[in-house]
């Protein structure tokens, strides 16, 4: 297996074609057709199938085409380390949760690039999502929450994915109201205080198992749920309608004006952290982004 042979794999998925990669790599296609035969025979794995309609990435296909893009970024890496040049485009992509903090650490990250070509990617997204991104190496790392609800189901598909799972932050659940709300003024509210109010929550697409929610209080206990996709809708929702949701109790400033965390009376523990995979030390990209999720949590924790 040659370098060579792993560029022109990772031009034949992205062109769909063994033509038009050909030409993107400047080499016949011959060559690279069969340069891409004997590497699938070298490694006993069928990389792409042919059909009349073209070219498709197999499942084992993408698992591979996931580890020599890691190869081929740390191989630019060298190379625009050695030969005097800065490397264009250095990259990092995250999945996370939908988590303000970690979209506030990312923009940190950003900002003290100071690079003028950068090529980085922040996913807000579902819980299976995030653990198939960084299982297949689409994101480095990934942020999500453990509680005694998900832990057991979510640390089984971790070990059978090859993941670790590192806690950043542990809490008690909050309840997310607006400083308008009835309930805002409380000091700790109990479950069943919420029946008369819509629950928030987000919708986790065709993985609806319960551990795969983000939410501690799953929304077949709730008599009014409203499931949304993104934060900005989940917000509106909050603020307009006398909603609430349940998260951690890390309020991002930006919320702090329109939006109160008031303790829920519930026995339950939220573990904040990173999924990664367990055998690839993190990039300096993923250590800058944890050091700053790191800053944006609180330093003593509830239990």
């Amino acid at each position: 297996m040659t370098i060579q042979q792993l560029r022109y794999a990772d031009a034949v998925a992205a062109c769909g074609s063994f033509s038009k990669a050909a030409r993107k790599v400047f080499v016949s296609q011959p060559a690279l057709t069969e340069s891409i035969r004997l590497l699938e025979e070298e490694l006993h794995v069928a990389i792409f199938a042919r059909t009349h309609a073209g070219v498709s990435v197999t499942r084992e296909g993408e698992e591979f085409l996931s580890a020599a893009r890691q190869i081929l970024d740390d191989v630019a890496r060298i190379v625009g380390k050695y030969d005097g040049k800065r490397l264009k485009h250095p990259q990092f992509s995250v999945s996370c949760q939908h988590f303000a903090f970690a979209v506030d650490a990312f923009m940190e990250v950003v900002k003290d690039r100071g690079d003028d070509e950068y090529d980085l990617t922040i996913r807000e997204t579902v819980t299976s999502e995030i653990i198939e991104d960084v299982a297949r190496m689409r994101s480095e790392v990934g942020i999500l929450y453990l509680s005694n609800r998900n832990e057991q189901a979510l640390n089984r598909i971790f070990r059978n994915e090859g993941l670790e799972f590192e806690e950043l932050y542990r809490s008690t659940p909050h309840v997310f109201v607006s400083r308008r709300h009835p309930l805002a003024k409380r000091k700790s509210i109990a479950p069943a205080e919420l029946d008369d109010y819509p629950y928030i929550s987000y919708e986790q697409g065709l993985e609806n198992a319960l551990y795969f929610s983000e939410e501690v209080l799953p929304a077949i206990d709730r008599k009014k749920n409203i499931r949304v996709r993104d934060r900005a809708t989940m917000t509106k929702l909050v603020l307009g309608m006398a909603g609430y949701t349940i998260s951690s109790g890390i309020m991002p400033k930006a919320y702090a004006k329109e939006v109160v965390a008031v303790p829920l009376e519930l026995d339950e523990n939220i573990r904040i952290g990173v999924v990664r995979r367990a055998e690839f030390s993190l990039s300096p990209a993923a250590e800058r982004f944890l050091a700053a999720v790191r800053r944006r949590i609180p330093r003593k924790q509830s239990r």
